[in-house]
């Protein structure tokens, strides 16, 4: 079993009495920064001028700098840019400031798992990943609460470098929830997984797969959409809060009976067998290979995909029936 560390598991001056950069005002950047300047650290924001999260610093009350500034007069430098940008940032403006002793944080492993990020030898380098997006995380602390966090040392060169990684989860309200070590590697590989085989390809295929199966069969699309799309969020939802266990016993005994006997045959042994397939080719890096040289040439492959659905039946069902719902 994990070990899960919580409150007073961690010294807060450990973070307070240094300065952190976050290098990227997005959602995970403002939420961060803002709970580490209310627990008390010295926060500097990099992020380019001219944009809507740079005009969000402003408001905030922060003063963006450029990144190089921002790195060069840091103690902890976090990157929480997109994971294809990261790279090219640590080489331009990170790397050349990055002197013996200060610290190089991240909130996911991708890019120094797949060594797009080799830090020198001489510097700490960790990891706090919340669990859950930046407004949850700012919500969650501003209302005393707190999201999980996972946490991981990638290079100690201090030594002191899980106490600097549990004081900046405490600094987000992590440990009031429970924060959780893992490594780079498994929170790289499962994070990955996680979101290609169920979150985000699975759920998507899925519906996709049984809209279309219900439409081919003659019914209404809007009757596909809401058996197949709309209640998913009931069922998450109650997933989410309770568990599988905790879902089935508040659904009908029809329902119920159906996910025993059925579900297992639509994710049989070739789904398995799929799964596995994914997961090695994460973690032989073969993924991270594609993604990054798709992204790097332009994106072509990537943006062809990304809109390949824009009209599809379920899309423009969707569009027409969520208008109905005036409370979505």
């Amino acid at each position: 079993m994990a070990k899960i560390y919580y409150d007073k598991d961690a010294d807060l001056k450990q973070i307070t009495s240094r300065t952190v950069a976050v290098i990227g005002y997005g959602i995970q950047g403002r939420g961060q920064a803002l709970n580490l300047r209310d627990s008390g650290v010295k926060v500097i924001i990099a992020q380019r001028p001219g944009g809507p999260n740079y005009d969000q610093a402003l408001r905030d009350g922060f003063k963006p700098v450029s990144a190089d500034e921002a790195a060069q007069k840091a103690d902890v430098i976090i990157i929480l840019a997109q994971d294809p940008l990261q790279a090219e940032i640590y080489r331009r403006s990170v790397a050349p400031y990055l002197t013996k002793g200060k610290a190089l944080a991240f909130s996911h492993g991708f890019n120094i798992h797949f060594k797009q990020i080799v830090p020198p030898k001489d510097v700490d380098v960790f990891m706090v990943a919340p669990k859950g997006p930046g407004s949850l995380v700012r919500r969650q602390y501003e209302e005393g609460k707190g999201v999980p966090c996972l946490i991981a040392v990638y290079q100690d060169a201090t030594k002191s470098c899980k106490k600097i990684a549990l004081a900046y989860a405490k600094a987000l309200g992590g440990t009031r929830a429970g924060v959780i070590e893992t490594t780079f590697r498994e929170e790289t590989e499962t994070d990955l997984f996680g979101e290609q085989t169920v979150l985000c390809g699975g759920v998507s295929a899925l519906v996709k797969a049984g809209f279309e199966t219900l439409v081919k069969a003659g019914y209404q699309p809007e009757i596909a959409y809401f058996e197949c799309l709309h209640e998913l969020k009931l069922i998450t939802d109650l997933i989410y809060a309770q568990g599988i266990q905790g879902m089935r016993k508040r659904v009908s005994d029809t329902a119920e009976f159906g996910d025993l006997t059925r579900g297992p045959r639509i994710v049989g042994k070739n789904a398995r067998k799929e799964m596995q397939k994914v997961l090695a080719e994460i973690r032989k890096g073969k993924f991270a290979k594609e993604f990054l040289s798709d992204y790097h040439a332009g994106k072509r492959r990537f943006e062809k995909l990304r809109h390949a659905d824009d009209d599809h039946a379920i899309e423009r069902v969707g569009t027409k029936l969520r208008s109905m719902m005036r409370w979505m």
